[in-house]
């Protein structure tokens, strides 16, 4: 036991290597372009004051929204998709397939589930115990924040990401004209040249590599999509449909962050939903076509 704890340990202190590593970028980012080019470069104070108060403004924003998605806690199952202790007790001791899915079956007619596996049968988790929820999936930790992004923070990840490009863009855009004067020898070689270089190639580094991440989360967004509903589309009572979450590109969109757009900017919780059940394409239209099934005819009283 002690050297599989020791073990795990040693593994949860490796995940953080990377949120490490991009807070000691961020922070010596910050370092260069306030102190190395602000104070120590731009000559103009006026220019200074205009590229610091955006800056800062930049920075919280991507740190905030960071600093959200790395400590969202992970929605959970809640207890009603653990089975009763008899009816696990008995899923654990069945050896066949066939009678395992049948107590699913009895333990799922209560619970909102509209996705199945492939081959039709309930979606039950092993390693957790308990019914799957629709779109509830294990998924390994996202290296950038060494945890796991789903609803409870997936609005916070995207705007992480925005941020993130904003931030780099706005570096890149300001420092440029610097790291040509540099290049050029327009002014003087001191100790500032070395971080406004490494500053720009930087930032358009990220730039690229961001860029790429966030516009495909964007279009995940506008079809309402996880990154696992992309590469395999959700089977559903009527078989597999990529499109059975998308309710429309609008309604999509206020999925994740909510109705009220005044908060969309902000890394708060505004996301619909409960993590749990999710409104499908195809239940809403049964339930518009019932609807239109029964209004009486026109000379009915």
């Amino acid at each position: 036991m002690a050297p599989t704890h020791v073990l795990r340990c040693c593994q949860r202190g490796l995940a953080w290597i990377p949120v490490i590593f991009i807070a000691l970028v961020v922070c010596w980012s910050y370092y260069a372009y306030v102190v190395e080019l602000c104070i120590f470069t731009i000559p103009s104070i006026g220019e200074q004051i205009v590229y610091l108060i955006f800056f800062h403004l930049f920075f919280i924003m991507f740190v905030w929204s960071y600093w959200k998605t790395i400590f969202s806690q992970p929605a959970n199952p809640s207890k009603e998709f653990c089975l009763p202790k008899a009816e696990k007790e008995r899923y654990e001791k069945e050896e066949r397939p066939e009678s395992q899915q049948e107590i699913l079956w009895r333990a799922a007619t209560s619970l909102p589930l509209y996705t199945r596996t492939g081959a039709g049968a309930i979606r039950y988790c092993d390693r957790c115990q308990v019914i799957k929820p629709d779109r509830c999936h294990h998924c390994s930790a996202c290296d950038m924040v060494n945890n796991c992004v789903g609803f409870s923070n997936y609005k916070f990840f995207i705007l992480f990401l925005a941020y993130s490009l904003v931030y780099c863009l706005f570096i890149a855009a300001t420092v440029l004209q610097y790291f040509i004067k540099f290049w050029t020898n327009e002014l003087p070689d001191t100790h500032a040249k070395f971080h406004v270089l490494f500053l720009f190639f930087v930032a358009a580094m990220f730039c690229i590599s961001i860029l790429s991440l966030f516009s495909y989360h964007l279009w995940l967004v506008g079809k309402n999509r996880s990154t696992i509903e992309a590469f395999r589309a959700p089977v559903f009572r009527t078989g597999s449909d990529k499109n059975g979450f998308s309710l429309g590109f609008r309604k999509n969109i206020a999925q994740v962050f909510g109705d009220q757009k005044k908060y969309w900017l902000l890394p708060v919780f505004t996301s619909q939903g409960d993590g749990l059940t999710f409104p499908t394409r195809l239940v809403n239209a049964d339930v518009e076509q019932a609807a239109v099934t029964l209004q009486p005819e026109p000379n009915e009283r």
